[in-house]
Protein backbone atom coordinates (compact mmCIF):
# COMPACT_ATOMS: atom_id res chain seq x y z
CA UNK A 1 0.00 0.00 0.00
CA UNK A 2 1.32 3.42 -0.85
CA UNK A 3 0.00 7.03 0.74
CA UNK A 4 -2.19 7.27 -2.66
CA UNK A 5 -4.34 4.67 -1.63
CA UNK A 6 -5.42 5.90 1.71
CA UNK A 7 -8.04 7.96 -0.02
CA UNK A 8 -9.45 11.26 1.30
CA UNK A 9 -12.89 9.49 1.69
CA UNK A 10 -10.82 6.51 3.48
CA UNK A 11 -9.45 9.38 5.66
CA UNK A 12 -12.60 10.95 6.44
CA UNK A 13 -14.17 7.55 6.84
CA UNK A 14 -11.47 6.78 9.94
CA UNK A 15 -12.03 10.33 11.57
CA UNK A 16 -15.39 9.76 11.76
CA UNK A 17 -14.92 6.69 13.23
CA UNK A 18 -12.47 7.55 15.82
CA UNK A 19 -14.72 10.46 17.36
CA UNK A 20 -16.91 7.35 18.33
CA UNK A 21 -14.45 6.09 20.13
CA UNK A 22 -12.74 6.48 23.88
CA UNK A 23 -8.95 6.67 24.08
CA UNK A 24 -7.60 6.64 27.58
CA UNK A 25 -3.93 8.58 28.54
CA UNK A 26 -1.33 7.44 31.00
CA UNK A 27 1.46 8.58 32.26
CA UNK A 28 3.72 11.72 32.91
CA UNK A 29 2.12 14.67 32.58
CA UNK A 30 3.84 18.14 32.18
CA UNK A 31 3.16 21.43 32.06
CA UNK A 32 5.23 23.36 28.86
CA UNK A 33 5.95 26.83 29.31
CA UNK A 34 6.74 28.70 26.27
CA UNK A 35 8.86 32.12 26.58
CA UNK A 36 8.56 33.83 23.12
CA UNK A 37 11.47 36.74 22.44
CA UNK A 38 13.93 38.39 19.87
CA UNK A 39 17.55 38.66 19.96
CA UNK A 40 19.12 41.73 19.02
CA UNK A 41 22.42 41.36 20.91
CA UNK A 42 25.05 39.64 23.15
CA UNK A 43 25.16 40.27 26.54
CA UNK A 44 28.23 42.28 28.12
CA UNK A 45 28.88 39.57 30.70
CA UNK A 46 28.99 36.38 29.14
CA UNK A 47 29.23 35.21 25.56
CA UNK A 48 24.92 34.42 25.27
CA UNK A 49 22.49 36.26 23.68
CA UNK A 50 20.46 38.40 25.11
CA UNK A 51 16.77 37.20 24.76
CA UNK A 52 14.05 40.59 25.11
CA UNK A 53 11.03 39.13 26.19
CA UNK A 54 7.36 39.32 24.31
CA UNK A 55 5.20 37.21 25.50
CA UNK A 56 4.98 33.38 27.26
CA UNK A 57 2.41 31.11 26.76
CA UNK A 58 1.59 27.28 28.27
CA UNK A 59 0.56 24.27 27.10
CA UNK A 60 -0.37 20.54 28.06
CA UNK A 61 3.37 18.64 27.55
CA UNK A 62 3.97 14.92 28.09
CA UNK A 63 1.42 12.22 28.04
CA UNK A 64 -1.35 15.46 28.27
CA UNK A 65 0.18 16.33 25.11
CA UNK A 66 -0.75 12.96 23.71
CA UNK A 67 -4.52 13.74 25.28
CA UNK A 68 -4.20 17.12 23.89
CA UNK A 69 -3.73 15.71 20.48
CA UNK A 70 -6.56 13.19 20.45
CA UNK A 71 -8.70 15.91 21.73
CA UNK A 72 -8.06 18.50 18.82
CA UNK A 73 -9.05 15.33 16.41
CA UNK A 74 -12.35 15.19 18.39
CA UNK A 75 -11.41 11.61 19.90
CA UNK A 76 -13.30 11.90 23.75
CA UNK A 77 -9.97 11.05 25.82
CA UNK A 78 -8.92 11.22 29.56
CA UNK A 79 -5.85 11.58 30.96
CA UNK A 80 -4.62 9.52 34.29
CA UNK A 81 -1.04 10.69 35.80
CA UNK A 82 0.36 12.37 38.68
CA UNK A 83 0.99 16.36 39.62
CA UNK A 84 1.37 18.48 42.71
CA UNK A 85 -0.87 20.97 44.78
CA UNK A 86 1.29 23.45 43.06
CA UNK A 87 0.47 26.47 40.56
CA UNK A 88 1.87 24.45 38.00
CA UNK A 89 -1.15 21.60 38.54
CA UNK A 90 -3.47 23.66 38.39
CA UNK A 91 -2.94 25.53 35.48
CA UNK A 92 -2.26 22.15 33.96
CA UNK A 93 -5.51 20.88 34.97
CA UNK A 94 -7.39 24.22 33.79
CA UNK A 95 -5.95 23.68 30.27
CA UNK A 96 -6.65 20.48 30.16
CA UNK A 97 -10.41 21.15 31.15
CA UNK A 98 -10.54 23.97 28.09
CA UNK A 99 -9.92 21.01 25.52
CA UNK A 100 -12.54 19.54 26.98
CA UNK A 101 -10.47 16.18 28.24
CA UNK A 102 -11.34 14.30 31.47
CA UNK A 103 -9.30 14.84 34.39
CA UNK A 104 -10.47 12.96 36.65
CA UNK A 105 -7.30 10.40 36.67
CA UNK A 106 -5.32 13.29 37.84
CA UNK A 107 -3.57 12.11 41.29
CA UNK A 108 -2.11 15.10 43.42
CA UNK A 109 0.38 14.72 46.16
CA UNK A 110 2.08 17.33 48.21
CA UNK A 111 5.69 15.98 47.87
CA UNK A 112 5.93 16.10 44.17
CA UNK A 113 6.21 18.75 42.11
CA UNK A 114 4.08 18.82 38.29
CA UNK A 115 6.68 18.95 35.83
CA UNK A 116 7.56 21.96 33.60
CA UNK A 117 9.53 22.09 30.72
CA UNK A 118 10.76 26.10 29.73
CA UNK A 119 11.53 26.88 26.47
CA UNK A 120 12.90 29.78 25.45
CA UNK A 121 12.61 31.01 21.96
CA UNK A 122 13.56 33.82 19.66
CA UNK A 123 13.19 34.25 15.86
CA UNK A 124 11.69 30.53 15.90
CA UNK A 125 14.57 28.85 17.23
CA UNK A 126 14.46 27.24 20.90
CA UNK A 127 17.80 28.84 22.64
CA UNK A 128 17.26 26.65 25.57
CA UNK A 129 15.52 24.54 27.55
CA UNK A 130 14.74 24.58 31.49
CA UNK A 131 13.41 21.48 33.54
CA UNK A 132 11.66 21.64 36.73
CA UNK A 133 10.44 18.13 37.77
CA UNK A 134 10.53 15.43 40.48
CA UNK A 135 11.24 12.24 39.17
CA UNK A 136 10.92 9.56 41.97
CA UNK A 137 8.81 6.86 41.22
CA UNK A 138 4.97 6.38 42.26
CA UNK A 139 4.96 4.57 45.90
CA UNK A 140 2.39 2.01 45.77
CA UNK A 141 -0.74 4.30 47.07
CA UNK A 142 -0.47 6.60 44.38
CA UNK A 143 -0.11 3.69 42.09
CA UNK A 144 -2.93 1.87 43.66
CA UNK A 145 -5.33 5.22 42.71
CA UNK A 146 -4.20 5.66 39.61
CA UNK A 147 -4.66 1.70 38.56
CA UNK A 148 -8.45 2.05 40.41
CA UNK A 149 -9.60 5.10 38.43
CA UNK A 150 -8.49 3.93 34.91
CA UNK A 151 -10.31 0.71 35.89
CA UNK A 152 -13.66 2.28 36.02
CA UNK A 153 -12.91 3.51 32.80
CA UNK A 154 -11.57 0.41 31.19
CA UNK A 155 -15.34 -1.01 30.06
CA UNK A 156 -16.09 2.22 27.87
CA UNK A 157 -12.47 2.34 26.19
CA UNK A 158 -11.23 1.57 23.07
CA UNK A 159 -7.90 1.82 23.25
CA UNK A 160 -4.78 3.03 26.10
CA UNK A 161 -1.63 5.08 25.52
CA UNK A 162 0.94 4.80 27.84
CA UNK A 163 3.80 7.65 27.91
CA UNK A 164 6.80 6.88 29.66
CA UNK A 165 8.65 9.93 29.97
CA UNK A 166 10.99 8.91 32.59
CA UNK A 167 9.41 11.02 35.32
CA UNK A 168 8.39 8.14 37.52
CA UNK A 169 4.87 7.29 37.12
CA UNK A 170 5.51 4.50 34.49
CA UNK A 171 6.92 1.84 37.00
CA UNK A 172 6.99 -1.82 36.36
CA UNK A 173 4.40 -2.87 38.88
CA UNK A 174 2.05 -0.24 37.00
CA UNK A 175 2.75 -1.47 33.37
CA UNK A 176 1.89 -4.74 34.35
CA UNK A 177 -1.17 -4.40 35.77
CA UNK A 178 -2.23 -2.18 33.31
CA UNK A 179 -1.02 -4.79 30.36
CA UNK A 180 -3.30 -7.40 31.93
CA UNK A 181 -6.41 -4.90 32.47
CA UNK A 182 -6.02 -4.44 28.29
CA UNK A 183 -5.35 -8.44 27.93
CA UNK A 184 -8.42 -8.97 30.35
CA UNK A 185 -10.81 -6.14 28.14
CA UNK A 186 -9.25 -6.90 24.81
CA UNK A 187 -7.97 -3.68 24.22
CA UNK A 188 -5.02 -2.23 22.13
CA UNK A 189 -2.27 -0.97 24.15
CA UNK A 190 0.43 1.70 22.56
CA UNK A 191 3.48 2.56 24.63
CA UNK A 192 6.11 5.36 24.15
CA UNK A 193 9.30 4.34 25.72
CA UNK A 194 12.05 6.09 27.52
CA UNK A 195 15.54 3.17 26.94
CA UNK A 196 17.00 4.90 29.99
CA UNK A 197 13.96 3.63 32.20
CA UNK A 198 14.41 -0.08 32.03
CA UNK A 199 10.99 -1.83 31.71
CA UNK A 200 9.84 -5.26 30.57
CA UNK A 201 8.18 -3.99 27.41
CA UNK A 202 7.12 -7.46 26.24
CA UNK A 203 3.71 -7.92 24.60
CA UNK A 204 2.41 -4.82 23.57
CA UNK A 205 0.14 -3.83 21.10
CA UNK A 206 2.35 -0.52 19.62
CA UNK A 207 5.88 0.46 20.59
CA UNK A 208 6.82 3.66 18.65
CA UNK A 209 10.56 4.52 19.40
CA UNK A 210 12.40 6.92 17.54
CA UNK A 211 16.07 5.84 15.53
CA UNK A 212 18.51 6.49 18.60
CA UNK A 213 15.81 4.62 20.92
CA UNK A 214 15.01 1.69 19.16
CA UNK A 215 18.97 1.04 18.81
CA UNK A 216 19.06 1.74 22.25
CA UNK A 217 16.23 -1.14 22.99
CA UNK A 218 17.71 -3.40 20.52
CA UNK A 219 21.36 -2.70 22.78
CA UNK A 220 23.20 -2.04 19.24
CA UNK A 221 25.33 0.72 18.03
CA UNK A 222 24.12 2.73 15.64
CA UNK A 223 26.76 2.86 13.13
CA UNK A 224 25.21 3.22 9.69
CA UNK A 225 23.10 5.60 8.22
CA UNK A 226 21.36 5.16 4.49
CA UNK A 227 19.05 7.40 2.74
CA UNK A 228 16.89 4.30 2.14
CA UNK A 229 15.87 2.83 5.79
CA UNK A 230 14.82 -0.81 4.22
CA UNK A 231 18.77 -0.90 2.51
CA UNK A 232 20.03 -0.29 6.43
CA UNK A 233 21.09 -3.38 7.82
CA UNK A 234 21.63 -2.14 11.20
CA UNK A 235 18.18 -0.45 10.91
CA UNK A 236 16.73 -3.73 10.50
CA UNK A 237 18.69 -6.22 12.39
CA UNK A 238 17.54 -3.61 15.66
CA UNK A 239 13.77 -4.04 14.39
CA UNK A 240 14.05 -7.55 14.04
CA UNK A 241 15.83 -7.97 17.09
CA UNK A 242 13.02 -5.65 18.53
CA UNK A 243 10.09 -7.98 17.18
CA UNK A 244 12.06 -10.99 18.17
CA UNK A 245 12.17 -10.20 22.29
CA UNK A 246 9.49 -8.50 22.48
CA UNK A 247 6.99 -9.26 20.81
CA UNK A 248 4.84 -6.24 20.07
CA UNK A 249 1.47 -6.46 17.63
CA UNK A 250 3.39 -3.72 16.03
CA UNK A 251 6.76 -2.02 15.93
CA UNK A 252 6.59 1.73 14.60
CA UNK A 253 9.96 3.31 14.09
CA UNK A 254 10.27 6.81 13.51
CA UNK A 255 13.07 8.27 10.88
CA UNK A 256 12.98 11.85 11.50
CA UNK A 257 13.46 13.68 8.23
CA UNK A 258 13.69 10.21 6.17
CA UNK A 259 9.92 9.04 7.51
CA UNK A 260 8.74 6.04 9.64
CA UNK A 261 9.43 2.62 9.28
CA UNK A 262 6.46 0.00 10.05
CA UNK A 263 7.22 -3.43 11.50
CA UNK A 264 5.11 -6.71 12.13
CA UNK A 265 6.11 -10.12 12.83
CA UNK A 266 6.49 -12.24 9.47
CA UNK A 267 5.98 -9.30 7.21
CA UNK A 268 8.13 -7.35 5.05
CA UNK A 269 9.21 -3.91 7.19
CA UNK A 270 6.83 -0.82 5.32
CA UNK A 271 8.86 2.20 4.96
CA UNK A 272 6.08 5.45 4.48
CA UNK A 273 8.74 8.47 3.41
CA UNK A 274 8.02 11.95 5.20
CA UNK A 275 5.25 14.14 4.20
CA UNK A 276 6.55 17.11 6.08
CA UNK A 277 7.11 20.24 3.99
CA UNK A 278 9.04 22.55 6.24
CA UNK A 279 10.49 21.62 9.76
CA UNK A 280 10.39 24.54 12.63
CA UNK A 281 9.79 22.28 16.01
CA UNK A 282 10.42 18.18 16.40
CA UNK A 283 8.39 18.96 20.19
CA UNK A 284 5.94 16.88 20.81
CA UNK A 285 6.24 14.86 17.34
CA UNK A 286 6.07 11.50 18.73
CA UNK A 287 3.29 12.63 20.79
CA UNK A 288 1.26 13.15 18.07
CA UNK A 289 2.56 9.87 15.95
CA UNK A 290 1.06 7.30 18.92
CA UNK A 291 -2.10 9.08 19.37
CA UNK A 292 -2.80 9.67 15.73
CA UNK A 293 -2.00 5.58 14.96
CA UNK A 294 -3.91 4.80 18.49
CA UNK A 295 -6.89 6.78 17.59
CA UNK A 296 -6.95 4.97 13.47
CA UNK A 297 -6.45 1.34 15.30
CA UNK A 298 -9.39 2.22 17.18
CA UNK A 299 -11.61 3.45 14.71
CA UNK A 300 -10.91 -0.05 12.43
CA UNK A 301 -7.79 0.98 10.61
CA UNK A 302 -5.39 -0.97 9.47
CA UNK A 303 -1.23 -1.08 10.74
CA UNK A 304 -0.35 0.64 7.37
CA UNK A 305 -3.25 2.69 7.59
CA UNK A 306 -3.02 4.04 11.04
CA UNK A 307 0.68 4.92 9.97
CA UNK A 308 0.24 6.47 7.25
CA UNK A 309 -2.07 8.85 8.85
CA UNK A 310 0.36 9.61 11.72
CA UNK A 311 2.93 9.85 9.48
CA UNK A 312 0.71 12.66 7.91
CA UNK A 313 -0.25 14.35 11.47
CA UNK A 314 3.56 14.57 12.51
CA UNK A 315 4.41 16.14 9.08
CA UNK A 316 1.83 18.87 9.70
CA UNK A 317 3.07 19.29 13.92
CA UNK A 318 6.44 19.66 12.69
CA UNK A 319 5.80 22.62 10.36
CA UNK A 320 5.20 25.03 13.35
CA UNK A 321 6.22 26.48 16.47
CA UNK A 322 5.68 24.84 19.64
CA UNK A 323 4.27 21.95 21.19
CA UNK A 324 1.41 21.32 18.23
CA UNK A 325 -1.56 19.98 16.98
CA UNK A 326 -3.31 19.02 13.71
CA UNK A 327 -7.21 18.95 13.53
CA UNK A 328 -9.23 16.73 11.13
CA UNK A 329 -9.65 19.49 8.27
CA UNK A 330 -5.67 20.12 8.68
CA UNK A 331 -5.76 16.55 8.40
CA UNK A 332 -8.00 15.68 5.58
CA UNK A 333 -6.25 18.54 3.46
CA UNK A 334 -2.92 16.81 3.76
CA UNK A 335 -4.40 14.16 1.81
CA UNK A 336 -5.57 16.03 -0.68
CA UNK A 337 -2.44 18.01 -1.72
CA UNK A 338 -0.65 14.35 -2.39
Amino acid sequence: MSAKILSVSRVRQILKAAAQTRVLVLGDVMLDQFIWGAVSRISPEAPVPVVEFERESFMPGGAANVARNLAALDVPVEIFGAIGTDDAGRRLKSLLNEKKIGCQGLVTHAARHTSIKTRVVAHKQQMVRIDRETRDGLDAKLTSRLLAGLKGKLPRADAVIVGDYGKGVVTQPLLNEVKTLCREHALWLSFDPKPVHRLNLSNLSLITPNRKEAFELANLPDETRHANPLADKNLMLAAERLLNALHPAVLLITLGELGMLLCQRGQKPFHIPTVAQEVFDVSGAGDTVISTFTLAIAAGASPVEAAILSNHAAGIVVGKIGTATTSREELVRSFKKR
